[in-house]
């Protein structure tokens, strides 16, 4: 019996670009080979895979549609979005990220690769786009859909921009202003991460002046999307609020300094800011140190000589320090846990301190905050309730508070925590106080 061959089918494929008449013969797929024998339709299938695995097809095909767009940024968000299921956005993220940025794939160091070959590159990019706040927030919310759309690129976005920021020398003053205004309107909106900023933090660039010069434009774009305390909430989450400073060289890292740069373009807010974080750092050592001179019970002279220096290098006012002095010399005892022995516990210990808290409050606020302090203090441990009174007294008697700080606390400078009951408690001081006063007073008149 005579076995019949079967026919060979032919098929036409028709493409904008293209029209093949070819037959349908046995293929073999290796990796990501294809041995093309002699059917076209191969060839085909093989372009396309090289388009998707070669990075200078990648570019060419990125470069090419980028121009086909134009400045229609509408039209360029569809392409990406739509190329994406072409090329191997995952692959080759860089290379895509410096073409959208630079206009062209960079080379370690963030030289232009293809500098030389105009037909390679791209004008139809953040670098060659105008320099105004709206037109890169336009050029952003290509980013922004681009990294919706893949969410997969989200890490290496961030990579990107880590890397930018690391070649800012070898981009021109324009195009580092461009990539600020960028990179702080992406802070803005959540694409980016506040740790892209340690790489401001690099030696070179902080020598050269460009970490602070380019940090002044990016936080003017962030704050130009969102208030002061979203910025500074943000560079605290990512740890960076105690960092500001690294943006100076060395011999540059002063408060001063930086409140100086930054106040003088336009940055009060931020000023204001790593003044009020400093402060804070210093506070939580100058506690430290002092809560640990107290468990070995230094000498009073010795602490207080101690207060005073760091008072005068931090630029430290008397009202904090009062408040430091309390919270150490309270936590340097394990109080009683019975209510009735608590009391004289603490007027014991007190005692052994007033001339400590005599010597930082000298002025009519810090007498006041530490009142404040201890009403807190007494409201907060319960235990302290009914000794709050006993208290005050002893620091009036031992020249602590003085009469003008009591009778001002009791009538408008009291806190909200116990109020009733801790007035009450100091009623009758009060009233003795004030009869002390007017007797005093009469004397003086019939003198």
């Amino acid at each position: 019996m005579q076995i019949q061959k079967k026919k060979r089918k032919n098929f036409t494929l028709s493409f904008s670009f293209l029209k093949i008449t070819c037959q349908r013969k046995h293929h073999v797929w290796r990796n990501e080979d294809v041995y093309l024998r002699d059917n076209p339709i191969k060839m085909f299938l093989f372009l396309d895979e090289k388009e998707k695995f070669e990075p200078t097809v990648f570019r060419d095909t990125l470069v090419q549609g980028l121009n086909e767009a134009g400045d229609d940024l509408e039209a360029v968000a569809k392409f990406l979005d739509s190329t994406g299921s072409r090329l191997d956005y995952r692959r080759y993220a860089d290379t895509l990220f410096d073409i959208l940025v630079a206009g062209s794939m960079l080379a370690p160091g963030g030289t232009r690769i293809d500098d030389g070959d105009k037909t390679k590159m791209t004008n139809h990019c953040v670098f060659s786009a105008n320099e105004d706040h709206e037109t890169i927030r336009n050029y952003a919310q290509v980013f922004n859909k681009l990294i919706r759309r893949y969410k997969y690129l989200e890490k290496a976005f961030e990579d990107e921009m880590k890397k930018l920021l690391l070649f800012l020398k070898a981009f021109s003053e324009t195009e580092q202003t461009k990539l600020a205004m960028l990179s702080g309107i992406l802070l803005g909106n959540g694409t980016l991460p506040a740790s892209i900023l340690t790489s401001l933090f690099t030696d070179s660039l902080v020598k050269e002046g460009i970490a602070a010069s380019f940090a002044v434009k990016l936080f003017k774009a962030w704050m130009a999307e969102k208030d002061a305390n979203s910025v500074t909430s943000s560079l605290r989450k990512a740890n960076l609020d105690k960092r500001l400073l690294e943006l100076f060289p060395v011999n540059r890292q002063s408060v001063d300094h930086f409140a100086k740069y930054f106040t003088d373009a336009g940055l009060k807010e931020l000023s204001d800011f790593l003044r009020v974080q400093q402060s804070l750092g210093t506070r939580k050592e100058l506690q430290k140190e002092l809560q640990e001179r107290l468990s070995q019970e230094c000498p009073i002279k010795e602490v207080v000589l101690y207060v005073k220096e760091e008072m005068k290098r931090n630029d430290l006012p008397e009202t904090a320090v009062i408040g430091l002095l309390w919270t150490c010399i309270m936590n340097a005892v394990e109080w009683n846990k019975k209510e009735e022995l608590v009391a004289e516990q603490a007027l014991k210990h007190l005692k052994q301190y007033a001339p400590l808290l005599a010597v930082f409050s000298s002025q009519g606020q810090s007498e006041l905050a530490l009142l404040q302090k201890v009403q807190e203090y007494c409201y907060d441990n319960i235990h302290f309730m009914k000794a709050f009174q006993k208290i005050v007294v002893l620091f009036y008697k031992a020249d602590v508070l003085s009469e003008e700080a009591i009778l001002k606390w009791y009538k408008e400078a009291h806190v909200a925590k116990g109020k009733s009951v801790f007035l009450d408690q100091m009623k009758k001081f009060v009233e003795w106080l004030q009869n002390a006063e007017e007797e005093s007073e009469s004397e003086g008149e019939e003198s």
